[in-house]
């Protein structure tokens, strides 16, 4: 995912940030009367307030609940918890020590019985004797845990739906990190079937309704791991089912390069082929025989992107490769699923650890318009699944990109530069109480912004580093409490100045100014900040996948930061409004053309100088809403919060006449102590020349 500095924080913000109002989620709950659930919903309560939530209980054979919740004054499902799959009583049978007793008989399904014997024959048998034969092949032997056969048929009869995919990943997962020694051809092979049931290209949709969105992520690191301890027989293994196909090779470091290649259904119309290769100089690099294995997955790609809701879009299948740590760099061929001239694509890892696609883990070798070649590198912790990518929704331009980097220097040098100025006059234009305190508030908001700014390029050193999750998180906190404390410095200037326009003959002290100031200033953003953490963060939900800045899909942490950013906006936007109407009055005495003439240029001038003190430059953010693929609103935007630093060493400062002549005397008197010295010099020469 690029990093661009260019959206800056409040672009993250309000292109997460839905347009409609939303209130706070109400909790209904209500037994169902009748087979629909959403009917249940209906009868309960009119879905009139959007963010309303709806709990609903399973059908008589299936466990758990359903969650609907109130948009566009219809109940529509959030998440679908209702299962019918017993992975306890499943997983139990695999990992049983003792051998389990054998004859005919009966598969235990949860929720009901299926009579088989073996590989699914159908015969006629008493329930009770079901528990003596689960376990049994048609030999009558107990296979159970030489291959995990005897959970086929219970897991392959269960419906798709989201409550029994997450138990079956849980399942996959508990099996991966418990049962994964010496993985044989048949327990890959059930462990495959099991996964290809919840792989299928036709039921994609449903993961969208899991309660856990990192369930895929699960679901690949669990296939990795297992596969991974994968025997090879003869120095190979072929296993191949329609949504999962894993290859393993015997390599050797004499060869002259090693392929895995594979050709997958993609849906019921249309097939997607992949390649990964190990180039020669990689096997050199081997000090003796190892194995490679390599799992192909075609939809897996689609269904992380229903579980995470990114703004990307995998454009292949998903490969990963479990190598020995000696080899680190391998060439990847994807078939584009997507196959248009303007689609771009970009090559990617998945990091295993945040959970998200990162570009720095590959390299494009060459792109058409049917395939891409990759050179990735892979890591045993980190990368070991790769594919690509494309984003025709999201705006890339170099534009955005020299304009970031260039506003932001610029801004850091100019807010430095402000400070200085400000440190150097103070004393000169803080001699009345309200010129104290308008200095007051434009230093702390130098000072917020300039921390703030650094404290971006930090969280995006750390993005890109892959450093410590617990590192990002600090980052995170202390980026949001700035930006915050920014918004609420900014505030506390805009109520400074209704104070001076409207308050005349109501005098604040100095100390009670202080101390109302920092409690809005760094008071209000700190309790926020701190709510935020604690609140999300219990839950993995602080953090947005793939950068380190607030999450908005699971927990919509974000609006810890863009609800009081865009209330402070229109506060001040109210300020601004007031100003004019103010100014635009007629002074007594002026002709009708100067007094037009005079109002325009005291509107003009205010409306100039208050806008990048008060943020109203960072409410253009919400143009990119409205037309997200809009260069212009794009540019805009980034012009004008890339060069905030700069506008308020400008406004704030510069354009200040009282500032001005501060410095000009401090000029002065620093040139007249300067031409004194050089003469005390002169004179102490000539009396040590005598």
């Amino acid at each position: 995912m690029d990093v661009r500095v260019a959206h800056c924080l409040l672009l993250w913000a309000v292109h997460f940030f839905p347009v409609a109002p939303r209130i706070a989620p109400r909790v209904l709950s209500k037994e169902s009367k009748t087979g629909n659930l959403q009917d249940g919903c209906i009868n309960l309560i009119p879905c009139e307030h959007s963010g309303a939530i709806c709990i609903q209980p399973c059908s008589p054979s299936f466990h758990g609940e359903m969650s609907f919740v109130c948009k566009d004054r219809k109940w529509q499902m959030f998440i679908d918890a209702c299962a019918n799959l017993d992975v306890q009583s499943l997983f139990q049978r695999i990992s049983e020590r003792e051998p389990l007793p054998s004859s005919g008989g009966h598969i235990s399904v949860a929720g009901g019985h299926l009579p088989f014997v073996g590989a699914g024959k159908p015969v006629h048998g008493k329930p009770e004797d079901e528990a003596k034969h689960f376990g049994a092949d048609d030999h009558g032997n107990s296979n159970c845990q030489a291959d995990f056969s005897c959970i086929i048929p219970d897991i392959l009869s269960s419906p798709a739906i989201p409550g029994n995919i997450a138990d079956i990943v849980e399942l996959l997962k508990n099996i991966s990190l418990m049962l994964s020694e010496n993985v044989n051809r048949g327990k890959m092979q059930s462990y495959s079937r099991i996964a290809n049931h919840i792989l299928n290209s036709s039921i994609i949709s449903n993961w969208a309704f899991i309660r856990d969105r990192n369930a895929s992520s699960t679901l690949l690191d669990s296939v990795n791991l297992f596969a991974g301890n994968l025997l090879l027989r003869n120095g190979s293994e072929n296993i191949q089912e329609h949504f999962i196909s894993t290859k393993g090779y015997s390599i050797y470091k004499n060869t002259s390069g090693k392929s895995f290649d594979f050709s997958m259904e993609l849906n019921k119309t249309s097939n997607i082929s992949g390649r990964m290769v190990i180039p020669e100089e990689e096997l050199l690099k081997l000090p003796r025989t190892s194995k490679a294995i390599s799992i192909a997955f075609p939809t897996l790609g689609a269904i992380i992107e229903t579980s995470h809701l990114d703004p990307v879009f995998v454009n292949g299948m998903v490969l990963s490769v479990s190598l020995p740590e000696e080899l680190q760099h391998i060439l990847l061929t994807f078939e584009k699923v997507n196959k248009l001239e303007n689609i771009k694509a970009q090559c990617v890892g998945w990091h295993s650890a945040e959970r998200r696609w990162d570009s720095k883990a590959c390299k494009m070798k060459s792109d058409n318009i049917s395939s891409v070649v990759c050179m990735c590198k892979h890591h045993r912790r980190t990368f070991k699944s790769f594919s690509i990518l494309m984003s025709p929704t999201m705006l890339r331009n170099v534009v955005l990109d020299y304009i970031t980097c260039v506003g932001l220097g610029l801004s850091i040098f100019s807010l430095v530069l402000c400070l200085t100025i400000e440190t150097v006059v103070w004393h000169h234009v803080t001699k009345t109480e309200i010129t104290y305190m308008r200095h007051f508030c434009l230093v702390n908001i130098a000072t917020s912004l300039l921390i703030a700014d650094i404290l971006f390029i930090v969280a995006a050193i750390v993005h890109n580093t892959a450093l410590n999750y617990r590192l990002c998180v600090a980052a995170t906190f202390f980026l949001h409490f700035f930006y915050l404390a920014l918004f609420f410095w900014m505030f506390t200037l805009g109520l400074l100045i209704l104070y001076g326009l409207l308050l005349v003959f109501f005098k604040i002290t100095r100390s009670a100014f202080i101390a109302a100031a920092f409690s809005i200033g760094y008071g209000c953003p700190l309790v926020i900040s701190i709510l935020t953490v604690a609140i999300t963060e219990p839950k993995n939900g602080y953090l947005r996948s793939g950068a380190c800045w607030l999450n908005w899909y699971e927990t919509k942490a974000l609006l810890a930061f863009v609800v009081p950013a865009l209330s402070i906006i229109v506060v001040n936007l109210a300020v601004v409004v007031v100003v004019v109407v103010k100014m635009g009055r007629p002074s007594i005495g002026d002709g009708c053309k100067s007094q037009d003439l005079s109002n325009m240029i005291r509107i003009s001038k205010n409306i100039a100088l208050l806008t990048p003190l008060l943020g109203l430059t960072w409410g253009f953010g919400l143009a990119t809403i409205i037309d997200s693929r809009s260069l212009a609103f794009h540019v805009t935007f980034a012009l004008l919060n890339a060069f905030q630093g700069f506008f308020i060493l400008l406004f704030g400062t510069l354009l200040d006449r009282k500032t001005r002549e501060a410095l000009k005397k401090n000029c002065l008197s620093s040139k007249r102590k300067c031409s004194l010295a050089k003469v005390e010099t002169n004179n102490t020469s000539s009396i040590w020349a005598l």
